[in-house]
């Protein structure tokens, strides 16, 4: 693979990218292979694959020195110290993964003070990532590395909407439905955001309160490089490494043009 095209890029970045591409082998090897699956103490799917990718990722990263946050492992609380962290999900869209719809992405985002600055999404089944650093943009690859945006476009009924395949909820349904827009994809993972990164959908939305910071880390850096927005469905903004990882008023991802005129939509019902 060639390096990304990031001149001067922070060196975390190339470490971030080789985490996900031997993460994502790993997943590919259990997926084409065979894998168990069961069920957390919360109810959510976890498999081999998702503690294997959780292991290798740990391992790359473990070497720069800086704390790591990951869905796979018990909260180490002295993160909370630290200005800098790891924030992980080695296997988002396991559903999708147990399913074999080839929708399930590895994710690894570096947050400093608060805001991710590094974002990086590996897509196994397809053999893609999406990558972005702060005040650098952001790039895809597959079979070569472009930079990618998202659309400009402001007309609600020319929009596209993406939302989950697994958890869209009666109230995300009814919402999305009076907003009026051109169509609808139930899109695993966090591929919904990496479409609209790169200018294949408007708009994400999800009213639900079981969003949790590595949901979220790298796909907030992607799309805010490619020209997008983040907050949570009131327009509030997003924080990350703190004590209460959930985000507890849902997640509104768009191009921006459409952002505010969603989250007042939101508020008129809410």
């Amino acid at each position: 693979m060639q390096a990304i095209p990031i001149p001067g890029r922070a060196p975390e970045l190339d470490v971030a990218i080789e985490a996900a591409v031997r993460a994502g082998e790993a997943i590919l090897e259990a997926y084409r292979g065979g894998f168990e699956s069961h069920k957390k103490s919360d109810g959510s799917p976890v498999t081999d694959a998702d503690l294997k990718s959780n292991h290798i990722i740990k391992e790359i990263l473990g070497q720069t020195g800086r704390a790591i946050l990951s869905e796979e492992d018990a909260d180490d609380r002295s993160r909370l110290s630290s200005g800098t962290v790891w924030i992980v999900d080695p296997l988002d869209g396991t559903s999708d993964f147990v399913d074999r719809t080839g929708e399930f992405t590895v994710m690894i985002a570096l947050v400093q003070d608060g805001s991710p600055v590094l974002g990086v999404i590996g897509w196994p089944a397809e053999g893609e990532l999406f990558a972005a650093q702060s005040g650098r943009g952001a790039f895809r690859w597959s079979g070569a590395w472009s930079r990618i945006s998202v659309t400009q476009t402001a007309d609600l009924a020319r929009c596209r909407a993406v939302g989950s395949r697994h958890h869209l909820s009666d109230t995300d349904r009814s919402f999305i439905g009076s907003l009026g827009m051109e169509s609808f994809a139930s899109v695993g993972s966090s591929l919904k955001v990496a479409r609209i990164s790169s200018g294949e959908a408007e708009a994400y939305i999800t009213t639900t309160d079981k969003m949790k910071e590595w949901d979220t880390a790298a796909s907030y850096c992607i799309v805010t490089e490619a020209g997008g927005r983040m907050t949570d469905m009131r327009g509030g903004s997003l924080g990350y490494n703190r004590a209460d990882v959930v985000h507890h008023d849902g997640i509104l991802v768009t191009n921006g043009a459409i952002h505010d005129r969603i989250v007042s939509e939101f508020k008129k019902i809410c």
